[in-house]
């Protein structure tokens, strides 16, 4: 299975480190330098989620010159905070692309959602002969549900907005997956969620304003991440690497979502990669669970990946999901 085509699309608006900082009370060089968010796009009055995908997923058909009717699977990561409430996207997107043959699949694993529908789309080409052309499109715009006067939920301040797609196929060229690993943290299933709005706390007149992202236990939670949050990210990335026969030290690049600076650093160190073996997102913020879709798509405009080159893809989504997956580039990518 081979990663053929990326797409990418982001918002034209902009909200900066001194715009958070204003909204938080936090001074602009702690959301800059620990938080590392220089800037961040956020949603125009047009940019739903699934129409973000869509966009996305468009310019990844064009990008590797695949006709949206050569489609077998489409599978979507739209985030579950969408254009509407309990609603499928996948259908929408085929619908939306003409894509008039595919079946289709909507996954949710929050910010690690591209690694499941990877690992889904593998076992769809390993079962379905048939299968050639497989789309993984999500759309993000958690970064609505983001009270900036809570500070316990502080690490949320990076969440932006945007689209991400990869057209995935049966040859090459691209990036072939060699590749996956999984880990999930039962612990804190219940620590991240909007508290409001489900069948336990229905929404009323009376709780609208509490519709927004919180921590249920915040020193809990803390206390759990600095103990296992780095630790399990190099476990997935090595058990990734160790299914395709590599090691760490054999990474030429790594794409990485979005985290606080300190984390990031802490991550490459682990591996032995230099800085510039990943690009810090610093200047898009989190857009969930498509950050590596952006972070390949900037690598390759950059020049940082060429023929040959492995690379390694990294995300943790809160419940808690993390997975990783290690591909290498075989003939070009198409962005």
């Amino acid at each position: 299975m081979f990663v053929r085509g990326l797409g990418i699309y982001l918002p034209v608006k902009r909200v900066s480190a001194e715009e958070i900082a204003a909204s938080s009370g936090l001074p602009a060089e702690v959301v800059r330098e620990k938080l590392g968010i220089v800037e961040k796009p956020v949603p125009g009055p047009e940019d739903h989620p699934a129409d973000m995908a869509l966009w996305a997923a468009q310019a990844a058909l064009k990008a590797a010159n695949i006709p949206a009717d050569a489609i077998d699977w489409a599978i979507s990561i739209v985030e579950e905070y969408k254009d509407y409430p309990v609603w499928a996207t996948a259908p929408y997107l085929a619908w939306g692309l003409g894509a008039s043959r595919a079946k289709g699949l909507d996954l949710n694993q929050k910010c690690a959602s591209l690694m499941g529908a990877l690992e889904v789309a593998r076992g769809l080409f390993a079962t379905r002969k048939e299968a050639q052309v497989i789309l993984v499109a999500g759309g993000y715009r958690n970064g609505d549900l983001v009270d900036y006067q809570d500070p316990s939920t502080r690490f949320l301040y990076d969440l932006a907005a945007g689209g991400g797609a990869v057209i995935l196929t049966r040859e090459g060229p691209g990036l072939r997956l060699l590749g996956l690993a999984h880990r999930m943290d039962p612990t804190l299933a219940l620590m991240v969620k909007v508290p409001v709005g489900g069948t336990r706390n229905p929404l009323n007149p009376g709780n609208l304003s509490a519709f927004r992202l919180r921590v249920e236990n915040p020193q809990a939670m803390k206390e759990r991440l600095d103990r296992s949050s780095i630790p399990t990210f190099l476990e997935v990335i090595r058990e990734a690497l160790g299914e395709a026969s590599y090691t760490e030290a054999d990474l030429d690049y790594l794409a990485l979502l979005h985290m606080k600076r300190s984390a990031h650093r802490a991550v490459l160190e682990g591996l032995g990669l230099r800085e510039d073996q990943s690009i810090y997102l610093e200047r898009f913020g989190h857009l969930g669970q498509l950050d590596p879709i952006l972070s390949l798509k900037l690598a390759w405009e950059e020049g940082l990946l060429r023929d040959g080159s492995l690379v390694a893809l990294a995300a943790a989504g809160v419940g808690y999901f993390y997975g990783a997956a290690v591909l290498r580039l075989e003939g070009g990518l198409c962005v």
